[in-house]
């Protein structure tokens, strides 16, 4: 703990005025001075003390830059209180690395400053008494841990945004590698939660100081030229400026227009993602207009394209449906002098506060008791679906995958048919849709309707569709899905309930098997000691039975193996009993699974002699006896399991015909019309060869079994140009 002091109350305990005791540093003095312009005498000498504790448990420490260590955390306070951050908030910011760089304890902490500010100042610390496998698992479980804790106070996030800040600000005094990584993690992570919170100000600079970092020599060109372009614009900008201003106040609408210019990484990425040259990004104007109040919004808007013809298709109302960051203004793009392009933004100083500072624009101002903003509200909905994400992701680096997804900074917005609007990022399917309705909507859906037309569940949605999902209480979520589905929240509902399928699935067959195989020795599962088991878990390392059991099922242990140890007297070779057993064989029935398959080598279908194959990670698959595939294990009782089908099984199997006819026009309707009428369905049909006047068709159909099967079979012989129909064979 870097040879920090113990730390107690008396060694901190400042007099009642605190900003008199002892000397005071430049940087609490501009801490001070800051926080007198909102806070008021009382609780400027709470965070004072917080002052005088952090600097005494940091003692002697310095930053790589050789500087106390104690002026980081004032730092952090200084950003915080430039938000107007209320005091607990700026407590914490002063003592957030006491609990991971010095011998002060949480406990101690709620002591001295209160229940809030201990808890903010873990929320915001790392887990450094934990040995992790990896960097990117270390870099997870603390994101996992902060994230938590902002869910439940959100100045969380707040404080290590400044935190993170600061740090970016000083980067320059660490090595080369470590600078990089704190870079992209800062690029992949912290901006985009900046802007998800809609705090612009600390988004851009932070992806300006990322940028510089990762490239440095990228940043320097762009810049440069940057400086040269912003002398040749002056004129121009002046111009439109006092023009715009000029027909709004003469229209009656008090305003204040002010010139915008893309920060440096704005700039690179919008170059990078839409191919254009610096000359083409740096053509635009851009101005910001602000007004009194929302409706002179709308009729500066009016005012300006009465002054410069607007682009068709280039008008964007965030007031009415705002950004999911809380995000509000007009946007429109004008055709000024000589053809140049102006992009306008209208909105209101309220509107121009949350762009700039998001959810700490008055949130957290001391003393405020309005009621929430709209964009306070996303936000709060924002970090309960991060905690719905926590639930289902399998660990804590998925998670952090997940939400690196869900920062997506460019949304469609789509109606249910009820009306309400939902926010979704671009690129977003039916499925994502279904799954921001609720999740259960999502498991069961099955189709969907978009404006009124059926769509495949696959398609992508646009703004202002009304989408309709058709769900059925017997549908499960399908692995494809992941294909396209694009928001978190989706995407780890759909592995989530696959992996618990999966596990329950596996749990089942374990069972099974192990049943099966105990019963050779004329033993069952219930009668075995429970010290026999347990004894066996530990050996393998394994938290209960139904571990165990999905171990076998999965095919990862051989059963007989595990029978061999919980029955050390069996000798030999252990037989799950192979195709003439009977009695000892493995029941199937219609319903497949994840790790009950029927392979498409051999399409069996009942009333085929079958056998199972085990393999690992997969479970069974099931083939004809007969299948090639499965020649050379069937004397191999570790990967061969005898298999037998249900006795008055109901359901439909997929089988493989062969159809060798004649090339006559109508051909294909005919063999699709005899399939129909034997009361069958077409699933795929490929062309297999083709010689002459001689084609050869292979069919996928769906039959109940081979009574079924064969009628088909039947019915296609029945055409005069069909020569030959059999059964298709890998």
């Amino acid at each position: 703990m870097n040879g920090a002091p113990t730390i107690t109350a008396t060694a901190v305990d400042s007099p009642t005025d605190g900003r008199e005791a002892g000397p005071v540093s430049p940087g609490l003095a501009r801490l001070i001075a800051t926080l007198a312009d909102y806070l008021d005498a009382a609780r400027i000498d709470e965070i004072i003390r917080a002052y005088h504790y952090a600097a005494a448990a940091h003692g002697c420490q310095t930053r790589r830059s050789g500087e106390p260590y104690i002026t980081h955390p004032v730092a952090v306070g200084q950003i915080l209180a430039e938000m107007h951050m209320d005091h607990h908030g700026i407590m914490a910011a002063l003592l957030h690395d006491v609990l991971e760089d010095t011998s002060a304890d949480e406990q101690e902490l709620r002591t001295l400053f209160g229940d809030t500010v201990a808890e903010l100042v873990d929320g915001v610390s790392k887990l450094q008494r934990m040995n992790f496998a990896s960097q990117a698992e270390a870099q997870a479980e603390n994101f996992l841990k902060m994230t938590m804790a902002m869910a439940k106070d959100i100045r969380v996030i707040l404080v290590k945004l400044a935190d993170r800040l600061h740090n970016m600000r000083t980067l320059g005094v660490l090595a080369s590698a470590k600078r990089r990584r704190i870079a992209r993690e800062t690029l992949e992570i912290y901006a985009p939660i900046a802007h998800r919170l809609g705090m612009y100000e600390i988004r851009a600079e932070l992806e300006d100081l990322g940028f510089q970092a990762l490239y440095p020599m990228r940043a320097r060109r762009i810049e440069a030229a940057v400086r040269k372009a912003r002398g040749n614009r002056d004129e121009m900008l002046a111009t439109l400026r006092q023009a715009i201003q000029a027909r709004l106040e003469q229209t009656g609408l008090p305003c204040r227009v002010m010139g915008r210019e893309r920060h440096l990484y704005s700039i690179y990425r919008k170059m990078r993602e839409e191919r254009k040259s610096f000359n083409k990004i740096m053509d635009v104007y851009a101005f910001r207009v602000i007004v009194d109040q929302v409706d002179s919004c709308y009729r500066a808007l009016g005012v300006l394209h009465g002054l410069y013809k607007p682009v068709p298709g280039r008008f964007r109302d965030y007031i009415a449906i705002p950004k999911g960051n809380g995000y509000q203004s007009l946007h429109t793009t004008l055709i000024g002098l000589r053809g140049v392009p102006i992009d306008i933004q209208i909105c209101t100083e309220q509107m121009e506060a949350m762009a700039h500072h998001g959810v700490a624009a008055r949130r957290f101002l001391d003393g405020c008791s309005e009621s929430p903003s709209s964009g306070e509200d996303r936000t709060n909905q924002w970090l309960q679906g991060l905690l719905e994400m926590q639930k289902v992701a399998g660990d804590s680096i998925e998670f952090i995958e997940n939400v690196k997804i869900d920062l997506f900074p460019d949304e469609v917005y789509v109606f249910t048919p009820k009306g309400k609007i939902l926010e979704l990022p671009v690129g977003a399917t039916a499925i994502d849709f279904a799954y921001a309705i609720h999740t259960d909507i999502g498991h069961s859906c099955v189709g969907c309707q978009i404006d009124q037309r059926l769509a495949p569940l696959s398609e992508q949605l646009r703004s202002g569709q009304t989408v309709k999902i058709i769900t059925s209480p017997g549908a499960r979520p399908n692995v494809s899905w992941l294909n396209f589905a694009v928001t978190a929240k989706a995407r780890s509902s759909v592995r989530h309930y696959l992996k618990n399928q999966q596990y329950t699935e596996a749990v089942d067959l374990g069972r099974r098997l192990l049943q099966k195989s105990l019963s050779v020795c004329q033993k069952s599962l219930d009668e075995l000691p429970q010290a026999q088991i347990d004894q066996l878990l530990q050996e393998y390392r394994l938290n209960g039975l139904d571990a165990l059991l999905s171990e076998i099922g999965l095919g990862n242990r051989p059963v007989q193996e595990i029978v061999r140890k919980l029955l050390p007297g069996v000798s030999g070779t252990l037989q799950l009993g192979m195709v003439d057993s009977g009695t000892n064989a493995l029941i199937i029935g219609e319903k497949g699974g994840m790790l009950l398959n029927y392979a498409r080598c051999c399409y069996p279908i009942p009333g085929d002699a079958v056998v199972g194959q085990l393999s690992s990670g997969r479970g069974i698959t099931i083939h004809q006896e007969t299948c090639r595939h499965v020649e050379p294990i069937l004397g191999d009782s570790l990967h061969c399991l005898a298999v037998q089908w249900q006795s008055g099984i109901e359901g439909e199997f997929v089988a493989g015909l062969r159809v060798e006819m004649k090339n006559k026009r109508g051909m294909l309707a005919s063999v699709a019309s005899a399939i129909a009428d034997s009361d069958s369905n077409i699933e795929r049909v490929t062309t297999a060869d083709r010689h002459g006047d001689i084609s050869m068709l292979v069919i996928e159909v769906s039959v109940r079994d081979r009574v079924h099967l064969a009628r088909v079979i039947r019915k296609i012989k029945a055409i005069d140009a069909v020569s030959r129909v059999f059964r298709s064979r890998s």
